[in-house]
């Protein structure tokens, strides 16, 4: 992977690539932004540019780096991911052992902490003390989604490199580069459902996401229950959504950008659509609050199973 193939993200690419040029890199960045847009992949780029051993025109491919790297058995890269929901303080110190000793190949170590957001405040007070006293040829790349917020010492001691959505146009040609069969109005509407953040295509199908967003609007549409009907309903879509494993967050994002396309409808259609008819405008808007609050409360670790509850009865009673 190099920068080349990075789509959407020029910001992104033009800082890192400067700071390369320039030999100027920082000891830590915090690559921020939503699911699925790219930042493991820039960080993945920059990675390989750096463990690869040609003199130039990296990374070549070829080397022993570039082919130990491909293969994920670089030993001077390190990545950390959430064990569980969180990352938690026994990897950060595992990892302040590691740093401990020179890199063994490369001239630099590269550490990349993924979903960095999901750090309770022990686990980031001890990530800060990395940071503080950075040790020397180590690279931390630190990746979080928008989520929650992170601690303000973090963010002072690295370097953000934000991430935005993609267009629609950028996102259809990243889905159908990976999914090179799948036709173009299938990838289209795909990249709408995402928001312009392709890279949570996946989530979508493995973990029936879609279906299940396809289910919540259509039963939300329909109306013409009684309200016991509509809190049996509920309950059970809410039992389906707590069952999610990753695809959660997803799904409230996917709902949230439903309500909104409608809203956006609604304000430039000259005929009222069958949706204006079920909700109003300020109806909309409070269902896009809804789920707002719910993503806030999943973050803040409350149970599942009771915010889903929640959001799905806020939505039934409109």
């Amino acid at each position: 992977m190099t920068f080349s193939k990075i789509i959407g993200q020029p910001k992104a690419v033009q800082l890192l690539s400067r700071a390369l040029a320039g030999n100027r890199l920082a000891h830590g960045y915090l690559f921020t932004g939503p699911e699925g847009v790219g930042k493991r992949t820039t960080a993945a780029a920059l990675a390989a540019f750096l463990l690869c051993n040609a003199p130039q025109e990296k990374p070549c491919g070829r080397c022993t780096g570039c082919l130990k790297f491909l293969s994920g058995n670089h030993p001077d890269y390190l990545t950390i991911r959430p064990d569980g929901a969180m990352i938690k303080i026994d990897q950060i110190r595992a990892l302040k052992k590691d740093l401990r000793f020179p890199p063994f190949e490369a001239g630099m170590r590269i550490v990349c902490i993924e979903d960095v957001q999901t750090m309770r405040r022990e686990a980031a007070n001890s990530l800060l003390k990395i940071l503080e006293e950075p040790p020397p040829d180590n690279l931390l790349l630190l990746i979080a989604s928008e989520t929650q917020p992170l601690l303000p010492t973090i963010l002072s001691r690295c370097q953000v490199i934000p991430f935005a959505p993609l267009t629609m146009e950028q996102a259809c040609t990243v889905i159908r580069d990976n999914d090179p069969e799948l036709p173009p109005e299938d990838a289209r509407a795909l990249a709408v459902l995402t928001g312009g953040c392709p890279g949570r295509v996946h989530q979508l199908h493995s973990d029936d996401v879609l279906d299940l967003r396809n289910n919540c609007l259509e039963s939300l549409s329909a109306g013409g229950r009684n309200e016991a009907e509509s809190v049996e309903l509920a309950l059970d879509l809410a039992g389906r959504m707590a069952e999610l494993k990753d695809g959660l967050e997803t799904l409230f994002d996917l709902l949230a950008i439903a309500f909104k396309e409608q809203m956006v409808s609604d304000l430039c259609a000259a005929e009222p659509a069958a949706a204006r008819e079920r909700w109003s405008l300020q109806q909309l808007s409070d269902m896009v609050q809804a789920v707002d609050s719910a993503r806030r409360d999943l973050v803040a670790h409350c149970n599942r199973g009771l915010v889903c509850e929640v959001l799905l009865l806020e939505l039934f009673s409109r």
